[in-house]
Order: structure tokens, then C-alpha cells, then sequence
């Protein structure tokens, strides 16, 4: 990534001649990079940017080109997303990416959950949150790009698959899995599933929430698998008595569901998807950490990734009890 590639990329999408100011890599994104830039245009134009890209192949998740169709729909649909600009082609050298606007905000969750800053806005996140999520599960599927089905039985058997090629011995996870398939809920009509909805994922303001981030685990499935991967424990950031994201009671949560039109959510379908999120969670951290150890993304970030993986065998063990 240096600031003339970026730069000819630009043009070549957007028109014109730019001059890009400021590349930094953002936090975050452990397994995707994230760099924001200022693109200034002959005439004096300046416009903030962000650059979603892969700096590997990641086989768990969809492409860049789908995600940008997805954020494309979202936003017709009064979801609350970024601006899509391009997507980056062979020709860029650049690898798989798009860009977008800059959202305004907060992303690290923690100052989200702790700086005065946001002190009101926490008062009405989580509801927030409710609401954008049914707008998300409410996009018509005719309107999006194709995606894949994956509801209990899928997506059991994918990390089934996980931890078996990395062949640790995880007996929590084994336990889960089996719980997972005897309480396997009754299937619903698949809907579209953001896949990460959570707090770390969103654009948080002083006055509330901006945007929702990190579409590329969207698919077709239950759409009360967001809800309860958005109430993982993980996702709290040390507020663990605020089960929705660290923000607030679950009721406020789902009371936003309900008011935006996603309607009455089973307790026990809502508990189903949170165990599952917490297999899911220590899943995605072994394969962190495999990518690490294996040498195929080196990272320290990765590498402690895979010591977090106790953390979701004991909070896995604790919501089986």
C-alpha cells in the first residue's frame, strides 16, 4: 500500500487526477486491513476515504466485490452504512478491496463503552442496535447480491470441519457442538444474516449509533443468530452485566427489534444462538491463531487470538449450566 497506488486507482474509478494525503492503517481487522486517506482532487476536492482490503485469502468469508453489492443494497434500504465508492479491479494491484466513505465516529469498543464522551449515546445503543438489525433482516433478497444458506445444520457442520483441521483437542467445544445439535431450533425461512453484528463493528458517535460495519460473514440463515451473537459475552468488553453489547438489558435490544418490525424473539431460540456465538467465537480464534502459527498471516495479534480460545470454552461451559 503506498499513496500513489491508491492514488491511480482513484482516478481510474472515479475521474479526474487525486492526490491521496494521510494513508494510515486503522485498528483492527484482524484477519482484513483497513487504511483511511484524504483524496484531494485538482480542484482542491477533499474527501475522506477508507479502504476495506485482504491481505490474504480468507475462505471463511465473502467476496469484497459481494460485500460491496451488499452495502449497496443496505443503504437503499435505509440501513445505517457507509457510502461505497469502488471496487478494486486486477488491474489496481492492490488485491481485493473497495472503497468507501469515512464514517464519522468511534469503533474501538472499549472507549465506546467507557469515555464520557459517549455517556448518552450508551443510554440508547442497544435499542439502536435492535432497530438496525431488523432493517438488515428486512432486506428484500431479490434486491442483493447472491449469498450462501447457512442456517443450525450448516454452519454446525462448517465448525465442525474448523476444529477438526486444526486438530487441537478442545473438549468444551465438543461438548457445545453436541448440545448445539440436540437443541438444533425449528428451522425459519432464511433471511439476510450480517454474520458479525456486534459491538467492535459499529461506527458510534457522541449523539448514538453511525454506521455498521463488516459485511463479510453475510448470509442467508436465522436471523436471531445477529441477536445472540451481538449479547456474547466476549462482545461486552468487561461491562459483562450489560448483555447486549456491553451497552444495556437485552430487552432494550430486542425492544428495538420488535419496534423496527423483526417482531417477538424466543428466549430459547435468542440462548441457542448465543451458545452457538461463543463456539463460533473460539472457532474463529483457533483459526487465528492457526494462520499464525502455520506462517501463513504473520501476527502478534493473531497469536493472542489463540490464547482468548479458554475464555469462550469457560463462558461456553457457564450458559450450558
Amino acid at each position: 500500500m503506498d499513496s500513489n497506488s491508491v492514488a491511480s486507482a482513484l482516478s481510474r474509478h472515479l475521474g479526474g487526477e487525486f492526490v491521496v494525503e494521510g494513508l494510515q492503517r486503522l485498528p483492527g481487522g484482524a484477519s482484513r486491513e483497513t487504511w483511511a486517506f484524504d483524496a484531494v482532487s485538482t480542484d482542491g476536492t477533499r474527501a475522506r476515504l477508507v479502504l476495506r482490503r485482504d491481505p490474504g485469502e480468507w475462505s471463511g468469508a465473502v467476496a469484497r466485490s459481494t460485500e460491496y453489492a451488499l452495502l449497496e443494497a443496505a443503504s437503499r434500504h435505509d440501513v445505517l452504512v457507509p457510502r461505497v465508492r469502488f471496487v478494486l479491479e486486477e488491474s489496481d494491484e492492490l488485491g481485493a478491496g473497495f472503497a468507501m466513505d469515512y464514517v464519522a465516529g468511534e469503533t474501538i469498543a472499549r472507549r465506546i463503552l467507557r469515555d464520557d464522551v459517549y455517556r448518552e449515546a450508551r443510554t440508547d445503543l442497544a435499542r439502536q442496535c435492535g432497530e438496525q438489525a431488523a432493517r438488515i433482516h428486512a432486506l428484500p433478497i431479490d434486491d442483493l447480491p447472491e449469498l450462501e444458506v447457512a442456517g443450525p445444520p450448516e454452519l454446525l457442520a462448517q465448525y465442525r470441519k474448523v476444529l477438526d483441521d486444526i486438530g487441537e483437542p478442545h473438549p468444551a467445544f465438543e461438548l457445545g457442538l453436541r448440545w448445539l445439535h440436540e437443541h438444533m431450533p425449528e428451522p425459519v425461512p432464511g433471511r439476510v444474516v450480517h454474520g458479525d453484528f456486534r459491538n467492535g463493528n459499529l461506527v458510534v458517535g457522541s449523539d448514538g449509533l453511525h454506521a455498521v460495519l463488516d459485511w463479510e460473514l453475510a448470509h442467508l440463515g436465522d436471523p436471531v443468530e445477529d441477536l445472540g451473537w451481538f449479547c456474547v459475552r466476549s462482545w461486552r468488553f468487561g461491562a459483562d452485566d450489560k448483555r447486549a453489547g456491553g451497552f444495556g438489558p437485552v430487552d432494550d435490544l430486542l425492544r428495538g427489534y420488535r419496534e423496527a418490525g423483526g417482531g417477538e424473539v424466543d428466549p430459547e431460540r435468542l440462548h441457542y444462538w448465543e451458545v452457538f456465538g461463543n463456539l463460533k467465537w473460539g472457532a474463529i480464534c483457533a483459526i487465528q491463531a492457526s494462520l499464525h502459527l502455520t506462517g501463513v498471516v504473520r501476527s502478534v495479534e493473531l497469536a493472542v487470538l489463540g490464547r482468548r480460545i479458554a475464555e469462550m470454552e469457560w463462558d461456553l461451559l457457564e450458559l450450558l449450566s
